[in-house]
């Protein structure tokens, strides 16, 4: 769970030690697509491979905090990717006869005073690849048919702005990410008094009126109460220029993921939350500690090898509990192993046997340098492992030839294609497409996407020599490896 992140934290470390709060969960990818990441199942629609789900991102908060301003910074920082901005105030109801008679005792801040069942249309739409004409709503005559409305076409981020855009279920599940706009009330209320005074020629009293009887107790039960169900809540709006450069950054590597995601579905990137991207952060570093860095990439690891244990068949069960009463349940696969690529493969061992107690666990030794990472040196293998599942371990994930080595001696010793679960830390783009498409059946799990490889095919940014850096060694001091250290 992601706790309140306050964006002013100038640290990694910070960062992470704010998200230990209660209030919020981490980022979500609620979408079709990552929920079949999730639950492990592929996405089967034809119609669906047709078009590529956009990123719906939630912006909420009280009215005059600075969504505006932030929807319009994130916008400016894509330009590289199609965005479209969606408005819940295009959504107001029209005003009947008699309730224009008495405007000003209207309640614009009540849930009741928006379509929502006409936002979910136009929403659906668009994350089905379809444009849509969303209403221009007049706030003179308060009618949404005076002016022409306004053509939106499918883009790759959807941003969805508004007072009370998180309110009801239904809209927030469409959403990847949710932001809260939180600034002072005070803040908010001089905007607005400068705001309706200047832009809308109102009188002051009736500003203060209006606000005392409508926006500051909508605010205080409708709007307020929303703020948990964020993702990020980004103190001081628009003026907090951090918050939004890393939201924009996530953004940018979720897009990125997202493609692959699409192309092959059997790649699962692990649910991103601030607290992984500061871990990520932290074992990236070339100023980390050893211990630092171990501490971290343990975490990490655990995290992956959970999430790959999520994608093992399973057959349904039933317990009696300690009450008397039964409760069905799931039974964990139980034919199962490891096998870990030497060296960096052995650093995600401890973490598969925290998770699966007793489990046996193989070796592979390829040669990584002069043969481009294609000469087998040795392997240590369970005498069954052809009627096993096989998790494959090996941190990142950089040119796959190292990888489809180790699966291409698995499958010659009868594991079956789809019983293998390749589990990394980082992936980069090029190994995805070599073994995803060579062995479209195995399944990847990994936790970030990295942007490529550089002239010299290493990974970046990536994290440097894994095994150099977890075992405290480096390339003038490689340890002996022996068949007596191999065998498990």
């Amino acid at each position: 769970m992601l706790g309140t992140l306050l964006m002013d934290s100038k640290s990694v470390v910070d960062m992470i030690e704010a998200s230990s709060g209660v209030h919020f969960s981490g980022f979500h990818m609620d979408g079709l697509e990552s929920r079949n990441i999730e639950t492990g199942q592929p996405t089967t629609s034809s119609t669906e491979s047709m078009y590529k789900q956009p990123f719906v991102i939630g912006v909420a908060g009280g009215a005059a905090s600075g969504k505006t301003t932030v929807c319009d910074m994130i916008i400016q920082q894509l330009h590289d990717q199609r965005v479209v901005l969606v408005n819940q105030d295009s959504f107001y109801h029209n005003l009947t006869k008699e309730e224009l008679t008495r405007v000003y005792e209207y309640n614009f801040d009540h849930p009741d005073a928006f379509d929502t069942e006409q936002l979910l249309s136009a929403m659906e739409k668009l994350r089905h690849g379809q444009a849509v004409d969303v209403p221009n709503y007049d706030f003179k005559s308060y009618k949404n048919d005076v002016f022409p409305p306004r053509r939106v076409n499918p883009s790759d981020v959807i941003i969805l702005e508004g007072i009370l855009v998180f309110h009801d279920p239904r809209v927030r599940d469409l959403m990847n990410m949710k932001i809260f706009v939180d600034t002072d009330a005070d803040v908010r209320l001089a905007r607005r008094i400068r705001r309706d005074t200047v832009e809308k020629s109102r009188d002051i009293s009736t500003v203060l009126d209006q606000y005392s009887k409508f926006v500051k107790p909508a605010f205080d039960d409708f709007i307020l109460p929303t703020k948990k169900y964020a993702d990020i809540i980004i103190p001081r709006g628009g003026d907090n220029h951090v918050a939004v450069d890393l939201i924009v950054q996530h953004i940018r590597t979720k897009l990125g993921q997202h493609d692959l995601c699409k192309i092959y579905p059997n790649l699962y990137v692990i649910q991103s939350t601030f607290q992984i991207r500061g871990m990520h952060t932290l074992i990236r570093d070339s100023q980390t500690t050893k211990h630092d860095f171990v501490f971290y990439a343990d975490r990490l690891i655990r995290l992956v090898v959970e999430h790959g244990l999520g994608h093992l068949p399973f057959t349904e069960k039933q317990v009696t509990t300690p009450t008397g009463s039964v409760y069905t349940g799931v039974d964990f696969c139980k034919r199962l192993c490891g096998v870990s690529i030497i060296r960096s493969g052995e650093s995600m061992e401890n973490a598969l046997r925290a998770c699966c107690k007793g489990i046996k666990i193989g070796k592979i030794l390829i040669h990584r340098e002069g043969d481009n990472g294609k000469q087998l040196i040795y392997e240590k293998l369970p005498q069954d492992i052809s009627k096993r599942h096989v998790l494959l371990l090996d941190p990142i994930l950089g040119t796959g030839n190292s990888a489809v080595q180790a699966i291409s001696l698995l499958i010659s010793k009868g594991v079956p294609e789809c019983n293998i679960i390749f589990l990394n830390l980082i992936s980069a783009p090029q190994g995805v497409h070599v073994v995803c498409k060579k062995f479209p059946r195995i399944k990847i799990v990994t936790s970030e996407i990295e942007i490529g490889l550089n002239e010299d095919f290493r990974v970046v940014p990536g994290m440097g020599e894994f095994g150099d850096r977890y075992f405290g060694t480096d390339d003038d001091e490689q340890p002996v490896v022996t068949p007596k250290k191999l065998i498990n």
